[in-house]
């Protein structure tokens, strides 16, 4: 998308209050508190914090927002929240709790309309695309329902759509590589930033290595990149892996 200062963010899939992380959307493990989690991420210098209530859509229930209020008042980055919200009211009461954006997935592809109502009624820079996709018959294929469900909607297709709508950004996670750790889905990747003309967050697949992290911002033009496991078990340092970015010449905001 662009050439500015790419971001680093750490990623809270939370289910029942705890933050939990798989492998292909599957064999969920608690890791952790996303109270505490949210304010080390915080400090050590993420850009961005999300967190995904990822259990939400197929409960049929809302975000936990009390959950959502906590990690508000503990973080001072830009923090985007998604799960379980499929109407304006779901994303006012979100926003008025104190997150900055909003995520919408599966409610978005069931109604594209809420995509453009949001945007409508908020700004685009708070609606974030959320797009969960999969490789299926050598094509990408839109998932909704936590990965569970394949919509038929070919990725690029619906990237675009969303762009279209209003979306301020795309989150597009590779359910392939998701939990893998062997790095990012490149050829998704650029498929999909090469095709639109919003910023494109990368997730799914990273690794320790800052490798994985520099192959992503100078192989594709994606504008951040998101993570999970490596994070919650520290076998990263954000602060470490933004000195290796910096290192490679590519732009990130400093920390301190």
């Amino acid at each position: 998308m662009n050439n500015l200062t790419k971001r680093i963010i750490p990623c809270l899939d939370v289910k029942e209050g705890k933050t939990v992380k798989g492998i292909n959307f599957e064999n969920l493990k608690t890791v952790g508190n996303p109270i505490e989690l949210a304010k080390k991420y915080s400090s050590l210098g993420a850009d961005e914090l999300v967190f995904l209530d990822i259990t939400a859509t197929n409960e049929k229930r809302k975000t936990v927002a009390e959950l959502v209020e906590k990690v508000a008042k503990e973080v001072f980055i830009p923090f985007t929240v998604g799960g379980g919200i499929s109407e304006t009211e779901d994303i006012r009461t979100i926003l008025t709790l104190g997150a900055d954006k909003i995520s919408v997935n599966s409610a978005a592809v069931k109604n594209p309309s809420l995509i453009s109502d949001c945007a409508n009624y908020f700004g685009s820079q708070c609606v974030v695309a959320a797009i969960d996709a999969k490789r299926v018959d050598g094509d990408f294929y839109v998932f909704i329902n936590a990965g569970k469900k394949n919509t038929g909607l070919k990725v690029v297709d619906w990237a675009k759509k969303t762009a279209e709508l209003g979306a301020g950004e795309i989150l597009l996670t590779s359910m392939d590589f998701d939990g893998t750790q062997k790095g990012f889905d490149i050829d998704l990747l650029n498929i999909v930033s090469n095709a639109v003309n919003i910023p494109v967050i990368a997730s799914g697949g990273a690794g320790a290595d800052s490798k994985h992290f520099i192959d992503v911002f100078k192989k594709t033009n994606v504008d951040a990149a998101l993570a999970a496991s490596i994070f919650h078990y520290n076998t990263l340092n954000i602060k470490n892996l933004k000195n290796d970015l910096i290192k490679a010449n590519i732009k990130v905001r400093r920390i301190g």
